[in-house]
């Protein structure tokens, strides 16, 4: 067993996000590594800032871990959990599963001070 880090999840969390996790290819070898865990280092990087060969020695392989995080960003996967889970919240909220409208103000997007007239 493993020290616990604040950016685990929780049972709750794990179930509801392990429905979109993807299965293992077929034809290929039984997955060893335990998907939960590898989410967790996942979460460890993005909590803490850390790089990727800086990963405590007792989550996956940082090599195996980031196959799984970049897969995942390149196959649509992040993007999908995320908006399954977020549909989902606001499901429960009794709001419409997704938003209508969005609303930034001048202080949200910045510009460059000045343009490109050097150029």
């Amino acid at each position: 067993m493993r020290k616990k880090y604040k950016s685990d999840l929780s049972d709750k969390e794990w179930e509801q996000i392990k429905p979109y996790i993807p299965a293992a290819k077929r034809g290929g070898r039984p997955r060893k590594t335990k998907m939960r865990e590898v989410l967790n280092a996942i979460f460890y990087v993005v909590k803490t800032g850390c790089q990727w060969g800086m990963l405590p020695h007792d989550f996956p392989a940082k090599g195996t871990v980031y196959h799984y995080f970049n897969t995942w960003r390149k196959d649509g996967t992040w993007e999908e959990m995320n908006r399954q889970v977020r549909e989902a919240l606001r499901q429960r909220m009794g709001r419409e599963e997704t938003p209508s409208a969005a609303i930034m103000d001048s202080q949200s997007v910045k510009t460059t001070e000045k343009g490109a007239s050097g150029l």
